[in-house]
């Protein structure tokens, strides 16, 4: 039977997928946890240099599963560390060797990521795909953050990414009111670097994988985590206190009833704009 994250290495390429096509994705805490053992597995492994990211169609990844935080909280059930650096729904931890380069837990890896967008890729979603180093979206690729009509706070580093991608008016255009983004209007945006039909997406991205393969791999992880660290000076900073603002907002206390309550009108709306 597959995982729920499947790791498949070629050509010193690590293509990593989420494999709950039938929950669009979702991040149970079992996908969260399986996601950061490929993904350490592939940072771990000397015949891989660069990893791809992508979801089993229909999504690329629907964010935390509502239903698992309708009943008990799911991943939410995790207490926060306080440390900007780790980050993400349980506080996060590092890559081996801590070179986890400033992403959210769940990469926790200092080789190239390029994000392939098969589909939606909401809140949760949107957090892991800001993760990557660049993305490739297919034409059906799909862009929301719907924190504030779930109820929850980002924690994963959205309001550091996300403006950083597409400016500051248009990512809190995005959070306040949860629309969805194309494909073509994120490339505008520059939130994507490319956008390619649908069947090609993977074959697009694993020629920019091969395009990074064929550079010094010491010279590109060198000058990527240069970007994260000029990137981080004041970010470092901001995403302290995206992190201490979510802790605060979850002592005002998170009702999983609640959640479920919101999660029929969630779904609709997002198949209304999709």
């Amino acid at each position: 039977m597959a995982g729920v994250v499947l790791l498949e290495v070629a050509d010193r390429i690590a293509t990593v997928t989420l494999n709950r096509p039938e929950a669009r994705n979702a991040m149970s805490s079992e996908l969260i946890d399986e996601l950061r053992t490929c993904v350490a597995r592939a940072h771990a492994d000397d015949e891989v240099d660069v990893l791809v990211l992508t979801g089993a169609d229909p999504a690329f990844c629907a964010g935390l599963d509502l239903k698992e935080l309708g009943r008990d909280g799911g991943p939410l059930r995790r207490r926060p560390s306080g440390s900007a650096g780790s980050g993400g729904a349980d506080g996060g931890e590092d890559a081996p060797g801590g070179a986890h380069r400033g992403r959210g837990p769940t990469l926790p890896t200092d080789k190239p990521v390029i994000g392939a967008v098969n589909g939606a890729a909401v809140t949760g979603g949107l957090e892991l795909a800001l993760q990557c180093d660049f993305l490739v979206a297919s034409d059906r690729a799909r862009f929301a953050d719907t924190h504030a009509r779930v109820g929850v706070h980002p924690l994963w580093g959205l309001t550091v990414l996300l403006p950083g991608a597409v400016g500051i008016r248009r990512a809190r255009e995005m959070s306040a009111t949860g629309n969805y983004v194309g494909a073509r209007q994120a490339l505008e945006w520059g939130l994507v670097n490319h956008v390619v039909p649908h069947g090609e997406l993977l074959p697009f991205a694993r020629r920019l994988a091969a395009d990074v393969v064929s550079a010094d791999r010491a010279a590109v992880r060198a000058i990527l985590g240069t970007y994260d660290a000029t990137g981080r000076v004041t970010g470092g900073e901001a995403r302290g206190v995206e992190l201490a603002r979510a802790a605060e907002f979850r002592r005002g206390g998170v009702d999983p009833a609640d959640l479920e309550r919101r999660r029929g009108g969630i779904v609709e709306r997002g198949r209304s704009q999709v």
